[in-house]
């Protein structure tokens, strides 16, 4: 399997010129290549236009100095971009044209098979890179000793600070799912409770209210300082390191919860959630993008994978309004927060009712060797109060405990 490994760089003032250099090269063959394509009346092969680098070396001092691999990655981001603006175009969406790069958006540079090299001089790790030189890194984690590194990106990130990611490729056979799955649950995501599930539990959201109020006032300070003055710089830091730390914290909940979901069951059903489509939605527009529901379930599907736990992804439509006893839709508005059944009289709490329905249709999504009544049915007589069997608050010892494997990857 797949995985990227992620880890901060210390490169000395000397080294971070060069990085720097390498990068603004990089940005400037990108928006060379993208006026090429611009003013071809049919657009060449990705390999022709890199058949093409050779000469314009010849011509172009600056990319003698940068390995040849970069040089080609640059090429292959162009075409990317080119086929991501094209997928949009053929799902309906309206889109334009690439544009060139300025300096603040074009801030990394992949080395893919070659040009790098992870080494330990005189006992500290460094990473060594083509026409760079080598970087102290922070090994935090290890990397498996069945990996094999494909590709290094090195990224300056808006803080100031420099990240190297490894692509690595892991030796290793995936768990198989198993055919009938013991332990299921279906998974309903939220704002009041970020994740309602069928074993009766209910995470709060994380508060991030501190966070947010620091970087609220960052921002008005930053607005108050004259627009590329040394002070406006600095305070642009600021800015950055309180967007830096909000989403640390932000993924790294993220990514013990579904850890957690992922080693726990056998088989985890969640809605399949349009979560860009959600937050263009007029009203609460913040809390729907503050929610990250995107990422919870990109991090969980591939989690899954990993564990050998059955992922499904159903229509949300409806998970709301169908009982999850009897099949029957009944119209609540957002601030009725119970179920209640006038054809069969099963009550529940709204999310908990929600999720049972998402369990049922990933269960029969899945083609799984379950009777044909609903999940909810065989767990719980009809005429019992489903609610969540605790709430669980983000930070406290029993979300700690029940995460306890659940490490951040």
């Amino acid at each position: 399997m797949q995985y990227n490994y992620k880890y901060r760089l210390d490169p000395p003032e000397a080294l971070t010129e060069t990085l720097l250099h390498h990068v603004d090269t990089c940005r400037q063959l990108y928006n060379h290549v993208l006026y090429l394509l611009n003013e071809a009346d049919d657009i060449p092969a990705r390999y022709e236009v890199q058949g093409q680098l050779p000469d314009l070396k010849t011509w172009w001092d600056d990319l003698g100095d940068v390995h040849s691999k970069v040089l080609q990655m640059v090429v292959k981001r162009v075409y990317d971009n080119l086929s991501t603006l094209k997928a949009q175009k053929e799902n309906g969406r309206a889109v334009g044209m690439l544009k060139w790069k300025p300096p603040r958006e074009y801030r990394s540079l992949t080395y893919n098979q070659s040009g790098f090299k992870l080494k330990n001089t005189s006992g500290r790790p460094v990473l060594w890179l083509s026409k760079i030189g080598e970087i102290s890194i922070h090994l935090h984690r290890d990397i498996p000793e069945n990996a094999t590194i494909k590709q290094v990106t090195v990224k300056r990130e808006s803080t100031g600070e420099w990240f190297a990611t490894f692509g690595v490729d892991v030796e290793e056979d995936t768990p198989e799912k198993p055919d009938t799955p013991e332990k299921v649950v279906g998974i309903d995501v939220g704002i009041l409770k970020y994740a309602h599930d069928t074993g009766g539990y209910a995470i709060e959201s994380p508060d991030f209210s501190d966070e947010r109020e620091r970087l609220e006032r960052a921002q008005r300070d930053l607005s108050r300082k004259e627009h590329g003055s040394a002070n406006w710089e600095k305070q642009r830091r600021v800015v950055a390191e309180r967007h830096a730390d909000l989403k640390r914290k932000r993924r790294d909940f993220l990514h013990k919860l579904s850890n957690y979901y992922a080693r726990e069951y056998d088989l985890v059903a969640v809605e399949d959630l349009d979560a860009k489509g959600l937050v263009e939605l007029p009203g609460n527009s913040r809390n729907r993008a503050g929610a990250a529901w995107g990422t919870f379930l990109s991090l969980l599907e591939y989690k899954c994978e990993r564990e050998g736990t059955h992922f499904v992804a159903v229509n949300p439509r409806g998970t709301t309004k169908e009982c999850a006893a009897c099949g029957v839709s009944t119209d609540k508005p957002l601030w009725v927060r119970e179920h209640s059944c006038r054809s069969c009289g099963f009550e529940a709490d709204r999310d908990a009712n929600a999720a049972w329905n998402i369990l049922s249709r990933g269960l029969s999504k899945l083609g799984v060797g379950y009777s044909e009544s609903t999940p909810v049915e065989t767990a719980l007589p009809v005429d019992t109060s489903v609610s969540a069997k605790r709430v669980v608050e983000t930070g406290s010892p029993t979300l700690k405990e029940r995460t306890a494997k659940a490490v951040s990857e």
